[in-house]
């Protein structure tokens, strides 16, 4: 089975993802982590990936499709896996369809308020340190803007502003609705509303997947 999680900034498809992982032990796959691995190992993928982020551009679509593909031939990805932040075209998705058209597919959108991912995103402040990840509204710190794991004095990421975020939500909105088109026509989207808590959206995104598990389980029984 293979689970593409599609989401706005903010909207929580990563927690979510590593919820998938956790539950069905299919192995959760971010094309953003793949990448910066294939650089920090010095792969010749991650060299060729490297030189087009160290000008700000986006990675072509050649170089993430093949890294894509090492992957998800892995041995531990044989039953399935979940994919954040791949496919982000539709050419894309053909290509993956391309190199691994057989499998089962479910596409999850979490659907969010504009005005809640912009409230969610700029309560965020972040650990230069550690990398600590806290919230002015939720998970704040024991004391006001230091991080407790390290002390250091925490800070808000540029692309954290409002505006900011309002930008980046309009180009998800650009490059991702031809992309929820193309699989609602294949009948393989489904949109969850992650407005609730994180076990709540994750309920309903297993309900989703226990109907398809049950499918998946009995193409297995048959093969």
């Amino acid at each position: 089975m293979r689970i593409i999680m599609l989401g706005p900034p903010g909207s929580g498809k990563g927690t979510q993802g590593e919820l998938i992982e956790k539950r069905y032990e299919f192995p959760r796959i971010s094309t953003g982590d793949l990448l910066r691995l294939a650089v920090s190992e010095r792969t010749a993928l991650g060299k060729k990936a490297e030189v087009q982020m160290k000008r700000g551009a986006l990675v072509e679509d050649e170089i993430v499709l093949e890294i894509v593909k090492e992957r998800i031939f892995n041995d531990d990805c044989r039953l399935g896996y979940v994919l954040d932040g791949f496919p982000r075209s539709i050419s894309q998705a053909q290509k993956l369809e391309e190199m691994d058209g057989n499998r089962k597919e479910i596409v999850i959108e979490i659907h969010l308020p504009e005005e809640i991912i912009v409230e969610r995103l700029s309560a965020r402040r972040t650990c230069p340190q550690c990398a600590a990840v806290y919230s002015i509204l939720t998970t704040k710190p024991k004391r006001e803007g230091i991080c407790d794991a390290c002390g250091s004095r925490l800070f808000q990421r540029e692309d954290d502003q409002p505006e900011v975020i309002k930008e980046r939500l309009r180009v998800y909105r650009q490059q991702t609705e031809p992309l929820i088109g193309y699989y609602q026509k294949k009948g393989s989207f489904q949109r969850v509303d992650g407005s609730g808590e994180i076990e709540a959206v994750f309920q309903n995104i297993s309900s989703l997947l226990e109907t398809e598990m049950t499918e998946f389980k009995e193409q297995e029984a048959r093969k």
